[in-house]
Order: structure tokens, then C-alpha cells, then sequence
């Protein structure tokens, strides 16, 4: 049972199947405790010595392209929230260090919980790819729920 009321969900959103099943979970959630939603994606900077600079400018085409498709699935997902009478945001960052950007969101945006997918991995994946959601349950002051 939950005791606090939840007035603010943060959704992580990447554009994944697992992105998407969070973001159902989180609507359902706002509409049983009427909270406002607020999608939010993160893309990770590439240090320009891993790449080249020669290259840079390909990075930043592929931001581009990656915000204008995230905008477009947010978009439809407002519009979907819209419908239910519930309130819904996209913000998109930059940033060095997605797990940092998500804690430090939540926090400066006082939000009561984070709804977030996880691709399941398990395993040699997991050891060698990393796992934000890992990270966000292990440093989050906040409920975090993860939907699979």
C-alpha cells in the first residue's frame, strides 16, 4: 500500500518496447493517484577522442535524428495522456552520465517516483553493458519501479 501521495512519476524513456511498457504501468499509476508524468530521455556524450573529431559532426546528426524520433514517439504518448485527462511532459538531455542525469532530475524536479523499463539483461550482458536501471535502484532516494 502506498501512504505518500504520488503528485509526480519520471519515465525514463529511450523508445524501447521496455520504455513503453513503463510508460503504460506509469499512466495507470496517474490515473488511480491523479500524478503528473514527465517523460524523460537521456542521451549519453560520446568524448570526441573515442570517435575522432573528424567525425564529430556525424555524432551530432545522429542526436538529431535520435531527439526528432523521440519527439515524435513522446508526442504520441502526450496525446495518448492527453486523452485520459492526465498531464504529461518530454524533457531530453545531453548529458555525460545517464544514471547521474535521471537521480539528478528527479531530485531538482521533486518527483515522488520513477517508472522505468529494463531490457532484462542477465549474465555476461549485463557485466559488459552496464545497467542503468541497476543504477537508478541502487542510488535513487525515491520508489523506483521496474517493468520488464
Amino acid at each position: 500500500m502506498i501512504t505518500k501521495k504520488i503528485k509526480k512519476i519520471v519515465i525514463p524513456f529511450d523508445g524501447s518496447i521496455c520504455s513503453k511498457h513503463a510508460f503504460d504501468m506509469a499512466l495507470n499509476l496517474a490515473q488511480k493517484y491523479n500524478s503528473k508524468l514527465i517523460l524523460l530521455t537521456c542521451i549519453e556524450k560520446i568524448n570526441g577522442s573515442w570517435y575522432g573529431k573528424e567525425f564529430s559532426h556525424l555524432y551530432q546528426k545522429d542526436v538529431k535524428k535520435y531527439r526528432e524520433k523521440i519527439l515524435k514517439e513522446t508526442s504520441k504518448l502526450e496525446l495518448i495522456s492527453k486523452k485520459k485527462k492526465i498531464t504529461t511532459a518530454t524533457k531530453i538531455f545531453v548529458t555525460d552520465s545517464i544514471v547521474d542525469q535521471i537521480l539528478s532530475f528527479t531530485k531538482s524536479n521533486k518527483a515522488d517516483m520513477i517508472v522505468m523499463g529494463s531490457h532484462g539483461r542477465s549474465g555476461i550482458d549485463k557485466l559488459i553493458l552496464g545497467s542503468i536501471a541497476n543504477g537508478v535502484v541502487q542510488r535513487s532516494k525515491i520508489p523506483v519501479l521496474v517493468v520488464r
